[in-house]
């Protein structure tokens, strides 16, 4: 085949072939528009342009001067093809194709950034064991923004949310014309006027005028809003297991309400969250509104509302364990739950009965009640009790919760050889926020909760008493796979009788797999003259620990814990302990595996704790 059949009309400018073995030479100026074609030619249409595969020189693209926020652009376009990776030693008219795009493939990648007139030089080094195709560039001066008009027209022209995207929108006069901020400023726009009901909103007129002589530019923008669509009623499309009036507890929307895609949205999460429903269909078919008002249809597939769960696990401080869980999401049809949880353990045995009622306002709000039975065996204290609990439950901003309760408790319990038995009412109230990015494996956020409970002679104590317990705890990321853990524990008691009145469960203890891992559980606090422990009025606690993740599997970390429980704040016998730990990610949580050693004690001793599967 002859290349002047395939360019006939470059065939004048080709100069004679001299076949030297396979490959053939061919002297052409390199700056003729017909140079890469002639140079595709080659390679596609002469064998003697394929190498044969051997060892040999790797090829390196190492570019210089551009502009940081066009890098990762540039780089993009200036990676090798294929053609040229697969082959040892390189094709040379490959590369010479190569290097030849090169400067266009440079201009179009910094051009969104603002540059159109760059200048781009290439020069190939060949060196022992690779070829470097060097590429110099000069960006030149940016077009820059003199003027930015964005409008916005029609019925939502004075909505707050767009009169605030349009005084957000990233280009101002003065700076480098960016697509990329242009285009994010369109769609922001857009979007917030959606967001806002106007579903229909469009842009009338969107142009950049761009002069490159004078490297300026000038942006106009309109948005015509269109008519604004609210929500209409929604339907439950049947058969329905749950009543409806539980059901739209779980809508984020209310009929009436300027339509917004990321309400239906986050009622598709509610619906999904609540655990009860294995497929959420939710449409709002825009052509169906009648003025304005869209229909919202919602079909429900519910799971299996009645379940049962079984555990097994240790932990150092109750050891061996078994957890046997019961619930029923829908007790008698109603949407209330109804669960029963068994928990035996070495040191711990419990039941307990929940019901729980939801409130009709709020997916946070609801009524707990409760029934159970504890007992627990500890190196301070033995433990058996009664108890039943009603407590309402309210949300009060974002993730925030405060509820209020009134505990019946009976407790038989033998502190130090001393036995006794308290019969209190307690009333008490709790306020809490948890702000984790992941239940199971967070990495970063925190959660706090602050309790107040008393009892006086009126609710049937002994005597009058006030406590007051906030805890918390934080971690922060620290990069490259390290992690800060910061937790706190805290607890005051006002009393105007001795603490032996106080049955344990009301007193203060530390020492444990959560608190001071060097000490065993519940260990610390004042002691009696005996030297047996029985439990303090306050407790300082906490815990500062670095964890550094090596991979998704596993990591290690290093830890100070210190504190204790106490009668008299100038009074404290701080415990200390520090040690390593090792951190197992697993699918329900970690598994801690930590060595902690006390110190500043006559016997400093060694302790591990250990925490697998469920705790118990």
């Amino acid at each position: 085949m002859r290349l002047s059949n395939i360019f006939p009309k470059a065939s004048g400018i080709l100069a004679k072939f001299h076949l030297r073995g396979i490959r053939p030479t061919l002297n052409i100026n390199r700056n003729s528009l017909v140079y890469p074609l002639v140079l595709a030619a080659l390679v596609l249409f002469l064998p003697g342009s394929r190498a044969e595969a051997q060892v040999g020189p790797k090829i390196e693209v190492v570019a210089a001067g551009l502009p940081e926020e066009a890098r990762a652009n540039v780089e993009l376009a200036l990676s090798l093809p294929e053609d040229l990776l697969e082959k040892e030693p390189p094709d040379e008219l490959l590369l010479e194709l190569f290097q030849w795009e090169i400067p266009q493939k440079v201009r179009e990648a910094l051009e969104p950034f603002g540059y159109y007139h760059s200048r781009v030089e290439t020069a190939v080094e060949r060196q022992e064991d690779r070829v470097l195709l060097k590429v110099r560039i000069d960006p030149g001066s940016p077009v820059r923004v003199v003027s930015v008009k964005v409008e916005v027209r029609g019925p939502g022209a004075q909505e707050e949310r767009l009169r605030e995207a349009v005084h957000s929108f990233p280009l101002k006069e003065g700076a480098v014309l960016r697509q990329d901020r242009y285009e994010e400023g369109k769609k922001d726009l857009q979007e917030a006027a959606q967001e806002a009901g106007y579903l229909e909103a469009e842009y009338s007129e969107k142009v950049i005028n761009l002069s490159l002589a004078e490297r300026t530019a000038s942006i106009t923008l309109t948005l015509e809003t269109g008519p604004r669509y609210y929500f209409g009623e929604a339907t439950f499309v049947p058969p329905l297991t749950y009543p409806e009036t539980f059901l739209r507890r779980y809508l984020a929307f209310r009929p009436g309400r300027p339509f917004s895609a990321r309400r239906l949205a986050r009622t598709q999460i509610n619906f999904n969250n609540s655990d009860r429903f294995s497929e959420i269909a939710i449409e709002a078919p825009r052509e169906e509104a009648q003025d304005f008002r869209v229909p919202v249809r919602i079909r429900l597939t519910p799971t299996q509302p009645k379940r049962f769960r079984f555990g097994a696990g240790y932990e150092t401080d109750n050891g061996f364990g078994l957890l046997v869980r019961y619930r029923d999401l829908n007790f008698n049809r109603w949407g209330h739950e109804a669960e029963a949880e068994l928990r035996v353990s070495e040191r711990l045995q419990g039941l307990a009965f929940d019901y729980i009622l939801p409130g009709t306002q709020n997916l946070d709000n609801k009524v707990i009640l409760k029934l159970g039975y504890k007992k627990e065996i500890t190196d301070s204290y033995d433990t058996r009790s009664i108890f039943t609990t009603g407590e309402y439950v309210r949300r009060v901003g974002r993730g925030r919760l405060l509820s209020g309760y009134l505990q019946f408790l009976q407790e038989d319990f033998t502190v130090a050889g001393q036995d006794g038995i308290a019969t209190l009412l307690i009333p008490g109230a709790r306020f809490w926020q948890r702000r984790y990015d992941d239940p199971v494996r967070p990495t970063r956020g925190y959660r706090y909760n602050i309790e107040a409970r008393g009892g006086a002679p009126l609710l049937g104590s002994d005597g009058f008493f006030l406590q007051l317990i906030p805890q918390g705890d934080a971690m922060v990321p620290l990069g490259n796979g390290f992690s800060l853990l910061l937790r706190a524990q805290a607890g005051v008691t006002l009393q105007n009788e001795s603490l032996q009145s106080l049955p344990p469960s009301l007193r203060f203890f530390t020492g444990g797999d959560n608190s001071l891992r060097g000490y065993s559980y519940q260990s610390l606090g004042p002691k009696d003259a005996s030297g047996k422990v029985v439990g303090g009025k306050n407790l300082l606690a906490g815990t500062l620990e670095l964890e550094k993740a090596f991979s998704p599997v596993w990591g290690l970390a290093a830890f100070y814990d210190g504190g204790n429980a106490f009668d008299d704040f100038g009074q404290i016998e701080w415990k200390q302990d520090a040690g390593l730990g090792l951190r197992i990610y697993t699918p329900v949580g970690p598994v801690r595996i930590d060595l902690a050693r006390q110190f500043g004690e006559t016997d400093n001793q060694f302790r591990v704790s250990l925490s697998i599967g469920f705790a118990l």
